[in-house]
């Protein structure tokens, strides 16, 4: 009887004992309470996962709030958060913590984050239910976070990467400039405050506005406006005012000035606009972004990447500082072009300032030595702030500095004749030892040509014309003439295979050359136009300068290049002249200079070659127009480079010998180095 009953306690107990046990299990508990976390579903982990300690010690908007702000301030994201799970036979104790190994890991704006730490739940009632509950405090949010703690983010702003030439020197780069401004207690005078705003031009609002700010003190200086390195004559009118300085500063430099201007482009202040659009790559509204030329498109590449910390700011004025998480700043590329910098600016001033743009290649690898639009804009006014009446004069110059020739197509005039010729020795119809019969200062075909006839430059040109003669004459006729005889066919897939008609595999968006605007030609007399140059043809000046390299190459025309890392000497177009017509076209472009209309380009020192042109811009037939006038040449006994010139409105300067003459100082400076 004793131990029936003994028996029916003991069922008792352990029936008893099985009632104190919550249900479900911790595991099963926390296994919910992390699907949550995981979710970002932090009021329902609050209000019914929480245990009563931790509700007591951290209100909802400790908890709740401030994980979201979190989660929205640091780019939080890829939140994974897992448990180790427990020996299958573990029996849990109501009367202990169950403990579980929790694993952490997340993205954040500075990186990733990963750590372990062991969360405890405990069994307690809540609104009348006993069940499992997290025991929680902030280090489940960072490791090392505690109550009070701040959690705070600094950047480093990554170095702007530098534009080099092909021989490291400087084009655009992170040197210094000066910041012009006052102390203001030693600025007193209203009539200094006149002198300055006049030598900045800026008001005299501006200024106030300047000093008028909350931080100023009357011993400190206040930055006004800035000014370049090489700005001495600004920096000494600056001197000369009571009470106004400078002090340098960081600043991009921009050492050649308008003769990279168009190239190089400048930076400036980033917009509110772009700021939203590129606020997910790391830029700040403190920051400078490209604004034209190669800082606006190679931004990506030169911007770099800011370097950003997390960390933890512990309580207390000394509080230490505890790293949670660093990416460090990737400063911009170095990018280095195959620009000669000294050639650009030894060809950007023998233009002297005329409306005109040029362009220079090596014809051995296709790299791109000079890229010049004048007149042009000195960047680092830009970069520094231009003025409002500054830029009005820049705008209203009649020869539009602003606007980049490099970019654009222009009729080539006569300078297309050696690609003429070319077609018509490749295609065995242009004879260059045959000499023609031209009378006259005009021809035409036939009547059904009606009014339209060709005019020749040169009609004293002693018959009979060949090729040689008509390079140095520069005969119109002769050109027509061999045009019709190979044909329309022949002649545009000609000029095609020469690059016409295509997108110019360049690093910088330049407009295509065309040989009409619907690309073909119509009639016989846009056939003899397009011969020598006029009708609808355009040109870039980039891809003219390139089409002379056949003539030096035996027939290879090379890709442009900008970059020094590109490959070299990559094959745009082959097989366009053989070597022996290469050779006779040669011989013709030496007589142009010699004994021809190119006698400025004659020099003592450089034995130079090429082919004059003069493109007549023309609103109606019998209309006097502008005229643009082209050289483009190269050194016979060493060429080095291929140099294609554009000067605009040369009709009042002795035509295209007017260009042959800066080209010729051009060569000669260069071989002088």
């Amino acid at each position: 009887m004793t131990k029936k009953i003994t028996i029916i306690l003991t069922l008792a107990f352990l029936i008893l004992l099985a009632g104190c046990q919550p249900s479900p299990t911790p595991e099963e508990r926390l296994k919910a309470y992390i699907d949550h976390w995981n979710n970002a579903e932090f009021t329902e982990m609050y209000s019914a996962y929480l245990n009563k300690g931790t509700k007591d010690a951290y209100a909802p908007e400790d908890f709740v709030e401030r994980q979201q702000k979190f989660y929205e301030d640091l780019a939080i994201t890829n939140v994974e958060v897992s448990y180790t799970k427990p020996a299958e036979e573990t029996e849990w104790d109501p009367e202990k913590p169950a403990d579980f190994p929790v694993q952490i890991q997340m993205d954040t704006l500075a990186g990733p984050v990963a750590f372990e730490k062991t969360m405890s739940l405990l069994v307690e009632s809540q609104d009348d239910t006993e069940d499992w509950f997290v025991e929680w405090d902030p280090s489940f949010i960072f490791e090392q976070l505690e109550k009070g703690d701040e959690v705070r983010v600094s950047t480093t702003t990554a170095d702007r990467g530098e534009i080099l030439d092909r021989n490291q020197k400087a084009i655009a780069i992170n040197g210094t400039g000066y910041n012009i401004g006052v102390v203001p207690e030693n600025f007193k005078k209203e009539s200094s405050k006149e002198e300055l705003a006049e030598v900045l031009g800026i008001s005299v609002d501006f200024i106030d506005e300047k000093m008028n700010q909350s931080w100023v003190q009357e011993d400190q200086f206040v930055p006004i406006s800035k000014a370049a390195k090489n700005d001495k004559e600004l920096l000494e009118k600056v001197k000369a005012i009571p009470g106004a300085t400078y002090q340098e500063t960081a600043m991009r430099e921009y050492p050649y000035e308008e003769a990279l201007g168009h190239l190089s482009g400048y930076i400036g202040p980033i917009t509110a606009e772009k700021l939203e659009e590129l606020k997910d790559q790391g830029y700040k509204s403190t920051d400078f972004i490209g604004r034209r030329g190669l800082e606006l498109t190679l931004e990506e590449r030169l911007h770099g990447k800011n370097g950003i910390k997390l960390f933890i700011q512990k309580q207390g004025d000394n509080g230490e500082e505890i790293m949670i998480t660093e990416t460090a700043a990737e400063n911009g590329e170095t990018i280095v072009l195959t620009i000669d910098a000294e050639l650009q600016k030894s060809t950007y001033d023998a233009m002297k300032g005329e409306a005109g743009t040029s362009a220079a290649v090596d014809p051995k690898t296709g790299e791109t030595l000079v890229l010049v639009s004048s007149p042009a804009y000195n960047p680092n006014e830009y970069m520094l702030g231009i003025s409002e009446s500054r830029f009005k004069e820049l705008s209203e110059d009649p020869l539009n500095p602003l606007f980049n020739r490099f970019g654009a197509a222009y009729a080539p005039g006569s300078t297309i004749k050696p690609v003429t010729s070319a077609i018509g020795l490749e295609a065995d119809t242009l004879n260059p030892t045959e000499g023609l019969q031209i009378e006259g200062a005009t021809w035409q075909k036939d009547s059904s040509w009606g009014d339209y006839r060709v005019s020749r430059l040169h009609p004293e040109a002693p018959n009979p014309i060949d090729l040689n003669k008509a390079l140095v004459y520069s005969d119109n006729i002769y050109f027509a003439q061999q045009a019709l005889n190979m044909g329309n066919d022949t002649f545009v897939s000609g000029l095609k295979n020469f690059g016409f008609g295509e997108d110019i595999p360049f690093a910088l968006e330049l407009q295509s050359s065309q040989i009409s605007n619907e690309g073909t030609i119509g009639s016989e007399g846009q056939l003899a136009d397009s011969s020598f140059g006029q009708g609808q043809m355009l040109t870039n000046i980039l891809h003219l300068a390139t089409m002379y390299e056949p003539f030096l190459t035996e027939g290879t025309m090379y890709k442009p290049l900008l970059f020094m890392d590109e490959e070299k000497s990559q094959v745009w177009k082959d097989g366009l002249l053989s070597a022996e017509n290469a050779g006779i076209l040669r011989s013709g472009m030496r007589s142009v200079v010699v004994d021809g209309y190119a006698q400025s380009a004659n020099s003592k020192t450089v034995k130079i070659a090429g082919k004059t042109g003069t493109a007549e811009l023309k609103g109606e037939i019998g209309e006097e127009g502008q005229e643009n006038g082209f050289f483009v040449s190269y050194d016979s006994e060493s060429p080095d480079f291929i140099l294609a010139m554009m000067i605009e409105s040369i009709e009042d300067n002795d035509g295209s010998d007017y260009v042959a003459g800066f080209a010729a100082k051009v060569f000669e400076e260069y071989k002088a180095r």
